[in-house]
């Protein structure tokens, strides 16, 4: 994981203080600067991400297809 602040970091600042989150992670596709992506949590947090990803994924799998069947 990239250290630092990333392309998309001001928009992650935007949405944390806007929703008074503790962490917020911002995935960007195709977006103004390109793709990628911007975390801002504690260490603590940061280091579940990988588990808290996969969770998320797996949820996206269950609720598919969202493309429509041929």
């Amino acid at each position: 994981m990239a250290m630092g602040p990333g392309k998309y970091d001001a928009v992650c600042t935007q949405v944390r203080q806007a929703t008074q989150a503790s962490a917020v992670l911002l995935i960007v596709i195709n977006g103004e600067h390109g793709s990628g992506f911007s975390c801002q949590a504690d260490p603590i947090t940061t280091d579940a991400l990988p588990d808290i990803i996969e969770r998320v994924a797996a949820q996206i799998r269950r609720d598919g297809p969202f493309l429509p069947q041929a």
